[in-house]
């Protein structure tokens, strides 16, 4: 997979970039996912909140609500448990709401323990695959039909620096996220022909988040860019602007 740059250094989405979307973010209640839900509501798409804590997913409605006037559909669903059976259920209930999918971002991930692979628990190896790459999966499978009603459409796997470098103690995590990088340009290369759907993934890097807290507890998060920070770039993908452009690799940090 190429990895890509920015296309301009100092890129400013038009706040009608994505306009009359509808745009499906998973991990939508916390961190990255929250900014980048609203983010893209405030560059005018609709919004498809998927995530596991109800509490969360009505937060972000109510302000997505507050600051657009726009309601978005909220999803609550635990992706640990996520299978074909649910993806089936998903789709039938989208497929009565929408006639297309405008987008997609893949957001949701668990750390698990850092550990080595000779002391991984395999119970916990199974459930980060599970989050991180099969509900992602399961949930682009049943949605590609929606995404080819759109006049262009965009799938944003999200990835993580240890998924380009094998790294000591991050075992079923690192594993996933090159997993996801491999799915990310299989779809890509499937799609390029005759298809409207362009798929890349998009690593965030060191960002102020829970999960990097957790990764890296002595660590001092003031140091650490924010999620906001990094949404020039989540617009870009998601809007477009960046049709054309499929089986990249981003880095916010390239940009």
């Amino acid at each position: 997979m190429l990895k890509s740059r920015r296309p301009s250094k100092t890129y400013k989405p038009d706040l009608k970039l994505l306009a009359n979307r509808t745009i499906l973010v998973t991990g939508a209640g916390d961190g990255i996912g929250r900014v980048a839900a609203i983010a893209y509501a405030k560059h005018g798409a609709s919004l498809i909140l998927l995530g596991r804590t109800r509490q969360k997913l009505d937060s972000v409605h109510d302000e997505i609500a507050e600051r657009t006037g726009q309601e978005s559909l909220i999803i609550p669903v635990d992706l640990a448990h996520f299978d074909a059976n649910s993806a089936i259920e998903l789709k039938r209930g989208l497929q009565n709401e929408y006639s297309r999918l405008d987008g997609i971002l893949h957001n949701a991930s668990i750390l698990g323990p850092k550990t080595k692979i000779e002391d991984y628990p395999y119970a916990e190896w199974m459930q980060v695959f599970q989050v991180n790459l099969h509900s992602a999966y399961l949930i682009t499978q049943a949605l590609v039909p929606l995404l080819r009603n759109a006049l262009d459409a965009s799938i944003v796997f999200t990835s993580s620096g240890v998924g380009h470098r094998g790294r000591a103690y991050w075992g079923a995590y690192s594993l996933s996220k090159f997993a996801t990088e491999g799915l990310t340009q299989v779809l890509a290369d499937e799609l390029s022909e005759g298809s409207n759907i362009r798929v890349n993934s998009l690593n965030p890097g060191a960002t102020r988040t829970s999960m990097r807290a957790e990764a890296f507890p002595s660590e001092d998060p003031n140091t650490l860019p924010t999620a906001e920070e990094h949404m020039p770039l989540y617009l870009y993908l998601m809007g477009p602007d960046s049709k054309g452009k499929t089986g990249k690799a981003y880095n916010v940090h390239d940009w």
